[in-house]
């Protein structure tokens, strides 16, 4: 096939995707005490549902929804993740045309990846690229590590977060999410496999439930003949910082200067580790932690509680 043959193709293949996803992106439009801001979405659901990031309706009084016909629509949030970026609104209506989600999983290093958006106001921005890295992980505003990003070169720009990450077939691979502002081509995306399971979860709680166990702690080196003299395979643990009064942790008996090194027969090495054994299937349920106090070994069973917007 001809260089130009080649270059058709790619065309196509990018108008084609972008016809198909393009009337489903909206623009959204944030009100809040400090100003507003603007980003996008699009919409799953041809009832009026919305899939965008947290950060874009973050502290907002009032969300304005804005169709690619022009109309404009009040959102509604249903639910909002800020542990991973996402949040779902909902607007009036139905028939509206939608954007269908794609399994992440299937995403190749290499292939072409096109991303819709409304950067600095410009709407229904199209920019494409390839697929640069799978499996990236990038800390939300919270400070919690999201996992399973998809990285593309596909140009980001304010505006552009919670738009949707295409392939040439249409398919939603992404939640644009975030670009690393001093660098060139290093975009982010939440994969489209974490955005279902989040998305169910928001849908039936309006929100991801998640365990607590009520400690602050950094990863901290674990010394080698400590490990050695308690046969443990572990070269680092979560130190524990801060354990809060009446907590699950202070129940258990755990106290400044721990190290937690297993939970369950999970080994910890890092507070990253520690938070995402911490899932729903974890509340209310006894776990075995293994702790080293100075040299000693000990045991704590803990019973995490369910996490509250206030934890």
């Amino acid at each position: 096939m001809s260089d130009a043959a080649l270059l058709d193709a790619y065309s196509e293949a990018v108008v084609g995707a972008v016809d198909l996803v393009g009337p489903a992106v909206v623009r959204i439009a944030a009100e809040g005490h400090q100003g507003g801001g603007s980003g996008s979405g699009f919409l799953f659901t041809p009832d009026g549902l919305v899939i965008t990031n947290s950060h874009v309706i973050s502290g907002a009084t009032a969300l304005r929804v804005t169709l690619q016909d022009g109309r404009v629509l009040r959102g509604d949030v249903v639910g909002d993740d800020p542990d991973t970026d996402l949040a779902v609104l909902r607007v009036g209506g139905s028939s509206f045309p939608v954007a269908r989600l794609g399994d992440s999983n299937l995403a190749r290093v290499g292939q072409i990846a096109i991303a819709i958006g409304n950067p600095y106001g410009f709407d229904y921005t199209v920019t494409s690229g390839v697929v640069s890295a799978l499996g990236r992980s990038l800390r939300a505003r919270n400070g919690r590590l999201i996992d399973a990003l998809i990285q593309t070169d596909a140009a980001l720009n304010p505006g552009n977060s919670g738009g949707p990450l295409v392939t040439s077939r249409g398919d939603v691979i992404g939640v644009n999410t975030a670009m690393i502002a001093a660098a060139q081509g290093l975009c982010f995306a939440i994969a489209s496999n974490t955005v279902r399971f989040v998305v169910s979860r928001l849908l039936r709680d309006g929100r991801v439930r998640r365990s607590f166990i009520g400690i602050a702690g950094q990863k901290s080196s674990v010394p080698r003949r400590v490990a050695r003299h308690h046969q443990l395979a572990v070269t680092s643990g979560v130190l524990v910082t801060e354990v809060e009064s009446h907590s699950p942790a202070a129940a258990a008996g755990l106290t400044t200067g721990d190290v937690i090194v297993f939970f369950g027969d999970v080994a910890v090495t890092s507070a990253d580790d520690l938070h995402r054994l911490l899932t729903e299937d974890r509340i209310g349920v006894p776990i075995a932690l293994t702790v080293l106090r100075g040299t000693e070994k000990r045991q704590a069973v803990l019973v995490p509680w369910e996490r509250t917007p206030s934890t």
